[in-house]
């Protein structure tokens, strides 16, 4: 077992220099982990809605548009990242490429793995095998499994529910299928849920993070791992965490406590 400090604190290295000015993601081109002839993968930032859909209401700024525009040319998503979640967003340039990625993700070869800080401090290892909906509208329920690994604890002097202290997990993330909000609604069914989330989550809990300066949902899809459609080598991109991601990272390794296992 290894301890929380470096786990934490390889993450937030990282980073790197942590004084990027938000405002500076409206105008900025969007991070490109990998590009070729045929994909791309991609680093979303928190708080940019994909595409236009339903849940927009009213918004005109989506990263399919800035990609087509940044790239030139017709982009093609494989998946979807909500709104809040930042990270790898894998892409295809072409129609085939789209087709033959799609059927990977629907073998259940693409392997995704996400950072999450969620209240509490559940098992070292645990499953969620809880079948959702497909959210507004879609009321039939599917499958749904994730994997998590918790990789980090800390307990901060913050008075919760009658306690003088409040508890909090790093996570590791591995969805094995693909439903909506699916580790979001995951943690809540758990009773731990991911803070910053103000639709799944625990507003006293989401509260303490922003009285420390962290207003984002701590949900980030940290590496994607997939074999390329053109080579059929299995490629591996990772997106580093953002400035505000990394605060998070940093109270775990301040505090100094046990982890479950390095993020692979």
């Amino acid at each position: 077992m290894n301890g929380a400090a470096p786990v934490a604190a390889s993450i937030v290295d990282a980073q790197g220099d942590l004084s990027t000015v938000e405002a500076a993601d409206a105008v900025a081109p969007v991070a490109v982990l990998h590009a070729d002839a045929w994909l791309a993968v991609v680093d979303k930032p928190a708080g940019l809605m994909v595409h236009d859909s339903a849940l927009a209401r009213g918004e005109d700024d989506f990263l399919a548009d800035r990609l087509r525009a940044q790239f030139g040319r017709p982009v093609f998503l494989v998946h979807r990242l909500d709104r809040a979640t930042s990270g790898c967003l894998l892409l295809a340039f072409d129609r085939d490429t789209a087709s033959a990625l799609g059927k990977v993700l629907m073998a259940g070869e693409v392997d995704k793995h996400y950072l999450a800080v969620c209240r509490g401090w559940p098992e070292e290892r645990f499953t969620i095998d809880h079948a959702l909906d497909g959210g507004p509208g879609k009321p039939l329920k599917k499958p749904a499994v994730t994997r998590f690994e918790r990789l980090a604890t800390c307990e901060l002097e913050l008075a919760s529910a009658g306690f003088p202290t409040s508890r909090y997990a790093l996570l590791q993330a591995m969805p094995q299928t693909g439903r909506f909000r699916q580790i979001r609604r995951h943690l809540k069914h758990a009773s731990h849920h991911l803070i910053g989330d103000t639709s799944h989550g625990d507003g006293r809990h989401n509260r303490h993070f922003r009285m420390l300066g962290i207003h984002r949902m701590l949900l980030h899809a940290s590496r994607l791992a997939f074999p390329h459609p053109g080579s059929g080598e299995r490629l591996v991109v990772e997106a580093p965490p953002d400035a505000e991601f990394a605060k998070a990272l940093a109270l775990f390794a301040e505090a100094g406590t046990c982890a479950a296992a390095q993020p692979e």
